[in-house]
């Protein structure tokens, strides 16, 4: 069955996340992906993954595998020397066959190369062109480089507020913030698909990093905005002790996660063993129980370090209680939940093995989205697409001979 986007050409000119995560998936709904990259290669390509073995630094080759395949399934590869006029020809001619073109090059870049929308929308005036940015195309650092654990965590409040009052602020997980980001490309993207196929125009559409970490947390820049306090989560003191992280026997943790605490509190102290808890004056609503949440909270740590999490979970799960166990990776990959609604696809990479990658998170039932295969080496596909634009072997042969393409 063919994906929900087939039909639709995108241009891939992206390194590292976030523009290649979006990109990988529109090619996992159906659309056709050309990756196109410098004759080095995108710089994920470079990245490496290193550990300690016998108190030496052993670089894991495969690890960085299968994160280039992670960003890049489902496309296609085209190298070219965009520095030199032929290789910007190549692309022109890609342009006018391409319905999306997406890019995170610095916008002062993407203009030496003719690769600025006003350029490439003369050439295909229907084109959606997105581009990425760590701060935005205006401002004091509208230049400024910006991976998404400076510009979308750092600068945007959010490493600021995760963690607990008085530890140094955590670094997010590598990527995190630019595969959101990703999938807020998608979405731009496919809304100027949509307002094309009513007007017949094309757009230009502006990400940034900086803008989405905002938005992620708007919460409390919301709350900031308006001159509310914004205070970090601290256990200790949490204001609904029913929306908070607690430790059971096992040194396991679980996260209750309880937002209309009136309502679950009768079976929250059933689920503990203290029903004499639900009319304690001092817990006995939730204003009581922000006032006397320390206490509270004190109550309830010693009670769950007596039981097992899994002790816990079938008592929680017998009284309604709204929780989630906090599990380590490992445990999410064999998850039966996750196993159970497709988290995983099965692939096999020439150069790797077989393994396991990440889904997208939407699933269509009429069409539905599938690893077309795994990522291309650097111009693994540039005979095939030149081919596909009208050059014959002879251009390709001088192209190669000019180092335009490899």
């Amino acid at each position: 069955m063919a994906g929900i986007l087939t039909g639709i050409r995108v241009i891939d000119m992206g390194h590292v996340v976030a523009v290649p995560a979006a990109c990988a998936m529109l090619g996992d709904w159906g659309a056709e992906v050309i990756k196109v990259e410098p004759l080095t290669g995108d710089m994920a390509r470079g990245l490496k993954r290193m550990q300690v073995v016998d108190g030496q630094i052993v670089v894991v080759e495969k690890a960085t595998h299968w994160y280039v395949n992670l960003l890049n399934r489902s496309k296609r590869g085209l190298a070219l020397d965009l520095k030199k006029e032929a290789g910007r020809e190549v692309l022109n001619k890609l342009v006018r066959w391409a319905d999306v073109f997406v890019s995170n090059y610095e916008l002062d870049a993407l203009k030496r190369l003719k690769c600025d929308y006003v350029t490439l929308s003369q050439i295909n005036p229907r084109l959606v062109y997105g581009v990425l940015t760590g701060y935005g195309s205006v401002g004091p650092d509208k230049n400024e480089r910006g991976f998404d654990f400076a510009a979308g965590w750092a600068r945007t409040g959010a490493q600021y507020l995760i963690g607990e009052p008085g530890t140094a602020p955590p670094p997010q997980r590598g990527g995190m913030m630019d595969r959101v980001t990703g999938g807020y490309i998608v979405a731009g993207v496919l809304a100027a698909l949509l307002n094309r196929e009513r007007t017949g125009r094309g757009q230009e559409i502006e990400f940034s990093l900086y803008h989405t970490g905002v938005w992620i947390v708007a919460e409390d820049i919301q709350a900031a905005l308006n001159g509310y306090p914004v205070n970090k989560h601290d256990h200790t003191v949490a204001r609904n002790p029913l929306w908070n992280n607690y430790r059971a026997k096992d040194d396991r943790w679980f996260q209750l996660a309880m937002l209309q605490s009136d309502l679950q509190w009768p079976g929250f102290c059933r689920a503990i063993g203290r029903p004499e808890l639900e009319k304690d004056p001092r817990f006995d609503s939730v204003e009581m129980r922000a006032l006397h949440c320390e206490e509270l909270i004190r109550i309830i740590d010693g009670i769950l370090v007596t039981k097992t999490r899994a002790e816990w979970e079938t008592l929680f799960k017998q009284n309604g209680v709204i929780y989630g166990r906090v599990e380590t990776p490992e445990e999410v990959v064999n998850d039966p939940q996750a196993l159970a609604n497709d988290f995983f696809s099965e692939i096999h990479i020439p150069s790797v093995g077989d393994g396991r990658l990440v889904n997208t998170p939407i699933k269509f039932r009429q069409n539905p989205a599938s690893i077309k295969g795994p990522a291309p080496e650097i111009g693994q596909h540039t005979e095939e697409i030149l081919l596909e634009l009208g050059y014959t072997w002879d251009d390709i042969a001088r192209l190669k001979e000019q180092r335009v393409i490899l």
